[in-house]
């Protein structure tokens, strides 16, 4: 299952933010939690970057472990770079999508509009955070659901969309032009020791 849990402890026990609620904490209490948190840190082992690098992936895109192992499985078959192809893949999610158009704050909240049936793909409504979107394809936002004020307020203060979104404001509606590259994602981690956990 996704995170439902304290996400400021996870962020500190990671080391990496995912909003700017957690990232607000982090720059407070910049070590982990617990009554060892500021004790002498060890070197980590390579086992354990992978591992932490992985989870900040998952924790990234509020995914089960389950999701990754598919997202993994799916990039293995990738023409090309198996890390671009899992982060293309995690990319390409309906709940991904609808944060990158601005229409929600964090992931965590795109995936539960998204799961509630706000939003159209190609005309149908859409209930799976996980589906794939293809290039090609429009997301609208549905109609009643045009004044819901959070998500009116975040898409009115998003920053601009990555160029392989393209985003209509107005109507409330975006499109995926074209498949992202790894050096358009706006995720900055270690992809690369990802897949070394999972080709262990």
């Amino acid at each position: 299952m996704p995170f439902h849990g304290p996400k400021a402890k996870v962020a500190r026990s990671l080391g990496h933010s995912v909003s700017q609620k957690t990232a607000k904490v982090l720059d407070r209490r910049n070590f982990p939690p617990g009554q060892h948190g500021l004790g002498r840190k060890k070197t980590a082992s390579v086992y354990k970057q992978q591992l932490v690098e992985k989870q900040r992936l998952r924790f990234t895109y509020n995914i089960s472990e389950q999701d990754m192992r598919r997202a993994f499985e799916r990039a293995s078959k990738f023409h090309g770079s198996t890390g671009d192809g899992l982060m293309q893949s995690l990319e390409t999610r309906m709940d991904a999508i609808v944060f990158r158009m601005g229409y929600a704050r964090t992931m965590f909240a795109a995936r539960q509009y998204v799961a509630h049936g706000h939003f159209f793909v190609n005309g149908r409504r859409c209930f799976v955070p996980s589906r794939a979107v293809k290039a090609g394809d429009v997301i609208t936002l549905r109609e009643r659901s045009k004044s819901h004020v959070q998500i009116v307020e975040a898409l009115g203060s998003a920053p601009e969309a990555p160029a392989y979104l393209e985003v209509d404001k107005t109507k409330m509606q975006g499109k995926l032009v074209s498949m992202p590259t790894r050096d358009q994602i706006p995720v900055k981690l270690n992809d690369q020791l990802v897949v070394e956990y999972y080709s262990r």
